[in-house]
Protein backbone atom coordinates (compact mmCIF):
# COMPACT_ATOMS: atom_id res chain seq x y z
CA UNK A 1 0.00 0.00 0.00
CA UNK A 2 2.96 1.99 -0.19
CA UNK A 3 4.31 1.38 -3.31
CA UNK A 4 6.75 -0.89 -1.73
CA UNK A 5 6.61 -3.28 -4.47
CA UNK A 6 9.39 -3.06 -6.99
CA UNK A 7 12.10 -5.94 -6.97
CA UNK A 8 10.92 -8.12 -9.22
CA UNK A 9 14.50 -9.14 -10.65
CA UNK A 10 14.49 -13.19 -8.82
CA UNK A 11 17.84 -14.90 -9.54
CA UNK A 12 16.29 -18.08 -11.07
CA UNK A 13 15.92 -16.47 -14.31
CA UNK A 14 18.37 -18.76 -15.68
CA UNK A 15 18.78 -22.34 -14.83
CA UNK A 16 21.94 -21.98 -16.12
CA UNK A 17 23.42 -19.42 -13.23
CA UNK A 18 25.27 -22.03 -11.41
CA UNK A 19 27.11 -23.31 -14.51
CA UNK A 20 27.65 -19.85 -15.93
CA UNK A 21 29.71 -18.85 -13.12
CA UNK A 22 31.66 -21.93 -12.89
CA UNK A 23 32.42 -20.88 -16.60
CA UNK A 24 34.15 -17.90 -15.80
CA UNK A 25 36.73 -19.01 -14.40
CA UNK A 26 37.71 -20.24 -17.73
CA UNK A 27 36.08 -17.96 -20.21
CA UNK A 28 36.12 -14.20 -20.15
CA UNK A 29 38.45 -13.38 -17.12
CA UNK A 30 41.17 -12.22 -19.27
CA UNK A 31 39.99 -8.47 -18.77
CA UNK A 32 41.22 -8.72 -15.07
CA UNK A 33 43.90 -5.97 -15.60
CA UNK A 34 43.58 -3.48 -12.09
CA UNK A 35 43.43 -0.60 -14.01
CA UNK A 36 41.59 -1.89 -16.95
CA UNK A 37 40.06 1.31 -18.19
CA UNK A 38 36.33 -0.06 -18.96
CA UNK A 39 36.08 2.30 -22.10
CA UNK A 40 36.28 0.28 -24.82
CA UNK A 41 33.49 1.31 -26.95
CA UNK A 42 33.51 -0.23 -30.65
CA UNK A 43 31.41 -2.85 -31.87
CA UNK A 44 34.07 -5.57 -31.29
CA UNK A 45 35.65 -3.78 -28.32
CA UNK A 46 35.63 -6.42 -25.12
CA UNK A 47 33.70 -5.93 -21.72
CA UNK A 48 36.71 -4.86 -19.41
CA UNK A 49 36.78 -3.66 -15.91
CA UNK A 50 35.87 -0.25 -14.85
CA UNK A 51 38.78 1.71 -12.82
CA UNK A 52 39.32 -0.14 -9.32
CA UNK A 53 39.85 3.31 -7.49
CA UNK A 54 36.42 4.58 -7.88
CA UNK A 55 34.71 1.50 -9.06
CA UNK A 56 35.74 -2.06 -7.56
CA UNK A 57 33.27 -4.32 -8.01
CA UNK A 58 33.59 -6.99 -10.79
CA UNK A 59 32.25 -6.31 -14.20
CA UNK A 60 30.92 -10.04 -15.61
CA UNK A 61 32.13 -10.26 -18.84
CA UNK A 62 29.88 -12.93 -19.10
CA UNK A 63 26.79 -11.40 -17.97
CA UNK A 64 22.91 -11.08 -19.16
CA UNK A 65 23.42 -7.76 -20.80
CA UNK A 66 26.66 -8.59 -22.51
CA UNK A 67 25.55 -12.09 -23.84
CA UNK A 68 22.70 -9.39 -25.18
CA UNK A 69 24.75 -7.16 -26.32
CA UNK A 70 26.95 -9.82 -28.60
CA UNK A 71 23.53 -11.05 -29.73
CA UNK A 72 22.57 -8.13 -31.00
CA UNK A 73 25.83 -7.48 -32.84
CA UNK A 74 25.83 -10.54 -34.70
CA UNK A 75 22.14 -9.54 -36.04
CA UNK A 76 23.97 -6.70 -37.13
CA UNK A 77 21.83 -4.15 -34.54
CA UNK A 78 24.89 -2.05 -33.96
CA UNK A 79 23.20 0.68 -32.95
CA UNK A 80 21.19 -1.23 -30.21
CA UNK A 81 23.93 -2.92 -29.46
CA UNK A 82 25.84 0.01 -28.62
CA UNK A 83 22.88 1.20 -26.19
CA UNK A 84 22.93 -2.07 -24.43
CA UNK A 85 27.09 -1.73 -24.09
CA UNK A 86 26.37 1.27 -21.32
CA UNK A 87 24.50 -1.62 -19.32
CA UNK A 88 26.80 -4.12 -19.98
CA UNK A 89 30.41 -2.50 -19.04
CA UNK A 90 29.21 -1.66 -15.80
CA UNK A 91 29.45 -3.69 -12.17
CA UNK A 92 25.84 -5.04 -11.71
CA UNK A 93 24.64 -7.48 -8.92
CA UNK A 94 24.39 -10.92 -9.33
CA UNK A 95 21.37 -12.42 -7.82
CA UNK A 96 21.67 -16.07 -6.20
CA UNK A 97 18.99 -18.29 -6.96
CA UNK A 98 18.36 -21.06 -4.78
CA UNK A 99 19.92 -24.24 -6.80
CA UNK A 100 23.70 -24.28 -6.31
CA UNK A 101 24.12 -21.53 -4.01
CA UNK A 102 27.82 -22.81 -3.58
CA UNK A 103 28.44 -23.44 -6.91
CA UNK A 104 27.29 -20.10 -8.15
CA UNK A 105 28.88 -18.21 -5.10
CA UNK A 106 31.70 -19.40 -5.73
CA UNK A 107 32.25 -19.56 -9.64
CA UNK A 108 31.11 -15.29 -9.05
CA UNK A 109 33.59 -14.55 -6.33
CA UNK A 110 36.00 -16.78 -8.13
CA UNK A 111 36.16 -14.99 -11.06
CA UNK A 112 36.05 -11.24 -9.57
CA UNK A 113 38.90 -12.01 -6.92
CA UNK A 114 40.81 -13.26 -10.48
CA UNK A 115 39.96 -10.00 -11.56
CA UNK A 116 41.25 -8.13 -8.44
CA UNK A 117 37.28 -7.14 -8.04
CA UNK A 118 34.75 -7.39 -5.37
CA UNK A 119 31.66 -9.82 -6.47
CA UNK A 120 28.67 -7.47 -5.89
CA UNK A 121 25.58 -10.28 -4.57
CA UNK A 122 21.86 -9.73 -4.06
CA UNK A 123 20.17 -13.23 -1.86
CA UNK A 124 16.70 -12.54 -2.23
CA UNK A 125 14.99 -16.26 -1.26
CA UNK A 126 13.95 -15.52 2.01
CA UNK A 127 10.34 -17.62 3.05
CA UNK A 128 7.47 -16.32 2.01
CA UNK A 129 9.18 -14.19 -0.23
CA UNK A 130 7.24 -10.81 -2.37
CA UNK A 131 3.34 -11.87 -0.55
CA UNK A 132 2.48 -13.29 -3.40
CA UNK A 133 3.44 -10.92 -5.91
CA UNK A 134 5.78 -11.14 -9.37
CA UNK A 135 8.66 -12.48 -7.48
CA UNK A 136 6.73 -14.83 -4.96
CA UNK A 137 8.51 -17.97 -3.93
CA UNK A 138 11.71 -17.97 -1.74
CA UNK A 139 12.83 -20.75 0.24
CA UNK A 140 10.13 -23.31 1.68
CA UNK A 141 11.33 -22.88 5.44
CA UNK A 142 13.63 -21.66 7.98
CA UNK A 143 15.46 -24.58 7.44
CA UNK A 144 15.67 -24.44 4.07
CA UNK A 145 16.60 -20.89 4.30
CA UNK A 146 19.36 -21.37 6.45
CA UNK A 147 20.40 -23.94 4.21
CA UNK A 148 20.80 -21.60 1.41
CA UNK A 149 23.22 -19.08 3.36
CA UNK A 150 25.17 -22.09 4.46
CA UNK A 151 26.06 -22.43 1.00
CA UNK A 152 26.23 -19.04 0.15
CA UNK A 153 28.82 -18.61 2.49
CA UNK A 154 30.27 -21.26 1.37
CA UNK A 155 30.84 -20.46 -1.83
CA UNK A 156 32.24 -17.07 -0.51
CA UNK A 157 35.07 -18.13 1.80
CA UNK A 158 37.43 -15.70 2.20
CA UNK A 159 37.09 -13.80 -1.00
CA UNK A 160 35.80 -10.37 -1.20
CA UNK A 161 31.95 -10.05 -1.79
CA UNK A 162 29.38 -7.41 -1.51
CA UNK A 163 26.06 -8.61 -0.32
CA UNK A 164 22.71 -7.20 -0.36
CA UNK A 165 20.46 -9.20 2.08
CA UNK A 166 16.45 -9.72 0.93
CA UNK A 167 15.29 -7.01 -0.38
CA UNK A 168 11.75 -5.45 0.92
CA UNK A 169 11.86 -8.63 3.64
CA UNK A 170 11.99 -6.14 6.64
CA UNK A 171 9.96 -3.62 4.67
CA UNK A 172 7.30 -6.15 3.93
CA UNK A 173 6.96 -6.90 7.84
CA UNK A 174 6.39 -3.33 8.52
CA UNK A 175 3.49 -2.65 6.04
CA UNK A 176 1.57 -5.02 6.46
CA UNK A 177 2.34 -7.65 3.25
CA UNK A 178 3.93 -10.15 5.15
CA UNK A 179 1.39 -12.18 7.34
CA UNK A 180 2.13 -11.68 11.28
CA UNK A 181 2.67 -15.69 11.96
CA UNK A 182 5.50 -15.44 9.63
CA UNK A 183 7.12 -12.71 11.54
CA UNK A 184 9.26 -14.59 13.96
CA UNK A 185 10.85 -17.00 11.85
CA UNK A 186 11.91 -13.95 9.42
CA UNK A 187 13.74 -12.06 12.24
CA UNK A 188 15.45 -15.34 13.13
CA UNK A 189 17.02 -16.09 9.84
CA UNK A 190 17.80 -12.47 8.99
CA UNK A 191 19.61 -12.57 12.09
CA UNK A 192 21.58 -16.08 11.39
CA UNK A 193 22.17 -14.26 8.17
CA UNK A 194 23.58 -11.85 8.77
CA UNK A 195 26.17 -13.39 11.37
CA UNK A 196 27.06 -15.96 9.26
CA UNK A 197 28.08 -13.78 6.26
CA UNK A 198 29.95 -11.21 8.68
CA UNK A 199 31.80 -14.35 10.39
CA UNK A 200 33.47 -14.90 6.83
CA UNK A 201 37.05 -12.27 6.16
CA UNK A 202 35.98 -10.06 3.22
CA UNK A 203 32.28 -10.00 3.62
CA UNK A 204 30.41 -7.06 3.67
CA UNK A 205 26.50 -6.91 4.29
CA UNK A 206 24.00 -4.80 3.99
CA UNK A 207 20.49 -5.51 5.33
CA UNK A 208 17.93 -3.75 2.87
CA UNK A 209 15.89 -1.24 4.24
CA UNK A 210 13.14 -0.11 1.37
CA UNK A 211 13.11 2.75 -0.45
CA UNK A 212 11.71 6.48 -0.40
CA UNK A 213 8.48 6.01 -1.20
CA UNK A 214 7.41 3.32 0.82
CA UNK A 215 6.68 5.41 4.68
CA UNK A 216 8.81 7.04 7.16
CA UNK A 217 12.09 5.90 8.87
CA UNK A 218 10.54 5.75 12.09
CA UNK A 219 8.01 2.87 10.83
CA UNK A 220 11.25 0.20 9.90
CA UNK A 221 14.21 1.20 12.25
CA UNK A 222 13.32 -0.59 15.20
CA UNK A 223 12.25 -3.69 12.75
CA UNK A 224 16.11 -3.54 11.26
CA UNK A 225 17.59 -3.82 14.74
CA UNK A 226 15.78 -6.84 15.36
CA UNK A 227 16.50 -8.43 12.00
CA UNK A 228 20.51 -7.47 12.73
CA UNK A 229 21.29 -4.39 11.58
CA UNK A 230 23.96 -3.44 14.51
CA UNK A 231 26.03 -6.14 13.14
CA UNK A 232 25.60 -5.63 9.60
CA UNK A 233 27.91 -3.49 8.11
CA UNK A 234 24.68 -1.09 6.88
CA UNK A 235 21.40 -1.30 4.71
CA UNK A 236 20.61 -0.91 1.07
CA UNK A 237 17.88 1.60 -0.04
CA UNK A 238 16.06 1.85 -3.60
CA UNK A 239 16.54 -1.42 -4.77
CA UNK A 240 14.91 -2.06 -8.20
CA UNK A 241 12.91 1.02 -7.68
CA UNK A 242 12.90 4.42 -9.33
CA UNK A 243 13.69 7.08 -6.42
CA UNK A 244 16.42 10.04 -7.55
CA UNK A 245 19.81 9.40 -5.85
CA UNK A 246 18.63 12.76 -3.97
CA UNK A 247 15.50 11.24 -2.36
CA UNK A 248 17.41 8.17 -1.46
CA UNK A 249 20.17 10.36 0.64
CA UNK A 250 17.71 12.18 2.42
CA UNK A 251 15.80 8.62 3.29
CA UNK A 252 19.25 6.71 4.32
CA UNK A 253 20.69 9.75 6.41
CA UNK A 254 17.27 10.04 8.26
CA UNK A 255 17.28 6.34 8.70
CA UNK A 256 21.12 5.77 9.18
CA UNK A 257 20.71 8.67 12.41
CA UNK A 258 17.71 5.98 13.77
CA UNK A 259 20.77 2.84 13.72
CA UNK A 260 23.30 3.81 14.84
CA UNK A 261 24.81 6.07 12.26
CA UNK A 262 25.32 3.37 9.99
CA UNK A 263 26.23 3.89 6.21
CA UNK A 264 24.35 2.71 3.29
CA UNK A 265 24.37 1.85 -0.32
CA UNK A 266 21.83 3.08 -3.28
CA UNK A 267 20.42 0.86 -6.30
CA UNK A 268 21.09 3.82 -9.16
CA UNK A 269 20.61 1.51 -11.85
CA UNK A 270 17.21 2.74 -13.35
CA UNK A 271 16.81 6.20 -10.94
CA UNK A 272 18.08 8.97 -14.09
CA UNK A 273 14.43 10.51 -14.62
CA UNK A 274 13.20 9.70 -11.00
CA UNK A 275 9.66 7.68 -10.40
CA UNK A 276 7.02 7.20 -12.42
CA UNK A 277 4.01 9.23 -10.69
CA UNK A 278 1.14 8.19 -13.60
CA UNK A 279 -1.64 5.16 -13.53
CA UNK A 280 -1.96 2.86 -10.85
CA UNK A 281 -0.12 3.71 -7.78
CA UNK A 282 0.19 0.15 -6.52
CA UNK A 283 2.02 -0.76 -10.07
CA UNK A 284 4.05 2.49 -10.77
CA UNK A 285 7.20 0.67 -9.70
CA UNK A 286 6.64 -2.22 -12.23
CA UNK A 287 8.16 -1.74 -15.85
CA UNK A 288 7.40 2.12 -15.78
CA UNK A 289 7.91 3.84 -19.25
CA UNK A 290 9.97 7.38 -19.09
CA UNK A 291 12.65 5.81 -17.17
CA UNK A 292 16.62 6.72 -17.64
CA UNK A 293 19.99 4.53 -15.74
CA UNK A 294 21.30 6.62 -12.76
CA UNK A 295 24.58 7.43 -11.78
CA UNK A 296 27.13 4.27 -12.76
CA UNK A 297 28.13 2.18 -9.82
CA UNK A 298 31.18 3.62 -7.86
CA UNK A 299 32.20 4.31 -4.12
CA UNK A 300 33.02 7.60 -4.68
CA UNK A 301 29.20 9.32 -3.71
CA UNK A 302 28.09 12.36 -2.75
CA UNK A 303 27.86 11.76 0.96
CA UNK A 304 30.36 10.32 3.67
CA UNK A 305 27.41 8.25 4.89
CA UNK A 306 26.77 6.91 1.18
CA UNK A 307 29.11 3.81 1.19
CA UNK A 308 28.09 3.48 -2.86
CA UNK A 309 25.84 3.90 -5.46
CA UNK A 310 25.42 0.17 -6.64
CA UNK A 311 23.61 -1.43 -9.83
CA UNK A 312 21.64 -4.14 -7.81
CA UNK A 313 18.37 -4.32 -9.79
CA UNK A 314 20.23 -5.28 -13.52
CA UNK A 315 18.59 -2.67 -15.98
CA UNK A 316 16.91 -4.22 -19.02
CA UNK A 317 15.11 -7.26 -16.67
CA UNK A 318 11.78 -7.09 -16.58
CA UNK A 319 10.22 -6.39 -13.55
CA UNK A 320 7.33 -8.81 -14.13
CA UNK A 321 4.20 -9.53 -16.02
CA UNK A 322 3.16 -5.89 -16.10
CA UNK A 323 3.46 -3.48 -18.62
CA UNK A 324 3.39 -6.00 -21.61
CA UNK A 325 6.33 -6.96 -19.78
CA UNK A 326 7.67 -10.48 -19.59
CA UNK A 327 8.25 -12.67 -16.52
CA UNK A 328 9.95 -11.03 -13.66
CA UNK A 329 13.90 -11.28 -14.02
CA UNK A 330 13.80 -11.67 -18.14
CA UNK A 331 15.18 -9.68 -20.19
CA UNK A 332 13.35 -7.27 -22.53
CA UNK A 333 15.06 -5.84 -25.31
CA UNK A 334 12.88 -3.09 -25.80
CA UNK A 335 12.82 -1.87 -22.43
CA UNK A 336 16.80 -2.06 -22.09
CA UNK A 337 17.32 0.20 -25.10
CA UNK A 338 15.13 2.66 -24.04
CA UNK A 339 16.41 2.56 -20.35
CA UNK A 340 19.87 3.53 -22.23
CA UNK A 341 18.88 6.18 -24.99
CA UNK A 342 16.95 7.90 -22.04
CA UNK A 343 20.34 7.95 -20.29
CA UNK A 344 21.19 10.71 -23.00
CA UNK A 345 18.23 12.84 -21.85
CA UNK A 346 17.94 12.77 -18.33
CA UNK A 347 15.80 14.87 -16.63
CA UNK A 348 12.74 14.35 -19.10
CA UNK A 349 10.28 13.54 -17.08
CA UNK A 350 7.23 11.23 -16.95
Amino acid sequence: MYGSRGVGAFAGRRASAAVLGAALLITGCSSGDDEGDGSGKGADAAITQQPKGASPFWVNPEGNAAQQMAGLEQDGKKAEAEQIRKIAEQPTAEWISPENPEEQTRGFTEAADKAGRTALLVLYNIPHRDCGQYSQGGAADGDAYRSFIDGVAKGIGDRAATVILEPDAVLHLVDGCTPEKFHEERYDVLNGAVDKLKSLKNTTVYLDAGNAGWGDPDQIFEPLKWAGIDRADGFSVNVSNFYSTEDSIAYGKKLSAKVGGKPFVIDTSRNGNGPYTQGDADERWCNPPGRALGETPTTETADPLVDAYLWVKRPGESDGECKGGPKAGAWWEDYAVKLAEADEGKGDGD
